[in-house]
């Protein structure tokens, strides 16, 4: 990992990284609207429990807390379904997707499902998530996470393999989100035990699983309608690399920059949003917004 970071970053930004990937992970809380909680709601919560907190640069409904989760998951906030424990980097991958009432957009790796329920509840009750995944028991407790947040009636969960349900399927969508298994090499903070599972050849057979996803994701997508690939990695062969080489195999898609999506301090100079670690002091996450042509 240290040596593809100095190859990638330089000595100095590699070394800046594993003193965050080392240091106290903070978390941040969402605000759940479609409960009718604002943000000054949740700040009000937080503040009878005395949990430090700030409010979120970025993003309206979220909350950073670096101490105190305990007390917010004793105090029953999650399980009221209040609001939910969401990194803001996952909250701009779905400000990338900008989800808006009536569209249909599928989730095609959604559980656990954290973006699938933020993107249900910016649909103002009118529209559809569809949330795809192959694991039957995650979808379980999407579905549960859905009642309690109230925004089940605006998502399907269908256990599937993406690939298969790509292949036979004949409906197409306004949008669709492909947040991919990957290295999770940008979530190190929070996931230690990846840095020392994680190996090369993983990274190898993420990518070319990831490209099959993406093949699969395109055929879902209408024309004019937009693909949205995410990672939580900030390895250029999981991002970049995988975008430019679909493109290459799909010249009916284009980059569709995300500047107006997310603040411009996130925006790759190829248009893509990219939350860096150590500059964001955020998870390291990638979106890349495709459109297809007409």
């Amino acid at each position: 990992m240290v040596r593809r970071w100095t190859k990638y970053l330089g000595q100095e930004e590699a070394i800046k990284l594993m003193v965050w990937n080392n240091s106290d992970p903070s978390f941040s809380l969402r605000a759940n609207s479609r409960k009718g909680v604002t943000r000054a709601d949740l700040v009000m919560q937080l503040n009878l429990l005395k949990v430090p907190h700030e409010l979120s640069l970025h993003l309206d409904e979220f909350i950073r807390v670096k101490t105190g989760l305990q007390n917010v998951i004793q105090a029953g906030l999650l399980k009221e379904g209040l609001c939910a424990v969401q990194d803001e980097s996952a909250g701009l991958v779905v400000a990338v997707v900008d989800p808006q009432p009536g569209q249909s957009i599928v989730d095609c790796c959604a559980a656990p499902g954290g973006k699938t329920l933020y993107m249900a509840s910016r649909l103002s009750g009118q529209g559809l998530v569809y949330a795809i995944d192959i694991n039957k028991g995650r979808l379980r407790i999407l579905n549960e996470t859905a009642k309690l947040h109230q925004v089940n009636s605006v998502i399907r969960t269908i256990h599937a393999d993406l690939r298969t349900f790509a292949d036979n399927s004949t409906v197409k969508y306004d949008k669709v989100l492909l947040d991919a298994p990957c290295s999770g090499l940008g979530v190190l903070s929070k996931r230690a035990d990846l840095r020392w599972n994680r190996r090369l050849e993983d990274m190898e057979e993420l990518k070319i699983l990831q490209d099959e996803l993406l093949d699969a994701a395109s055929l879902l997508v209408k024309p004019g309608g937009v693909l949205v690939y995410s990672t939580c990695s900030i390895d250029p062969e999981e991002n970049e690399e995988r975008v430019e080489a679909f493109l290459l195999r799909h010249p009916e898609f284009s980059i569709d920059p995300a500047d107006g999506l997310v603040p411009s301090d996130f925006v790759t100079k190829h248009g893509f949003f990219s939350s860096d670690p150590v500059k964001h002091s955020l998870d390291g996450a990638f979106a890349a917004r495709l459109v297809r042509a007409f």
